[in-house]
């Protein structure tokens, strides 16, 4: 789980460039891999689109059905490995709902 301030340029970036490398290596099946948000400021909204842009300029695929979506409580049982796109953001992943 790759986790940022509003889940709509790092962590979607991270998460898709992930997904790219995986699949290059034919271990999908052997990965979950998201992104999401510490704040609530940009849920529902779609990936940024000059992040999207830097993605397709390097032929990685970015979803279109992919919105941003707040991290929650459950998603600590769901995932092994968070990694946080700004050490700031590493104390707003403690409260979660």
């Amino acid at each position: 789980m790759f986790v940022c301030h509003g889940n709509i340029c790092r962590s979607p970036m991270a998460e898709f460039i992930m997904k790219d490398l995986v699949r290059k290596e034919n271990l999908t099946s052997q990965f979950v891999i998201a992104s999401s948000a510490t704040s609530t400021e940009e849920i529902g909204n779609p990936v940024y689109p000059p992040a999207r842009a830097e993605l397709k300029r390097h032929n990685v695929y970015c979803y279109d059905n992919k919105y941003a979506v707040q991290l929650k409580k459950s998603d600590y049982d769901k995932y092994d490995v968070f990694v946080v796109m700004d050490s700031n953001k590493s104390l707003n992943t403690q409260p979660c709902k």
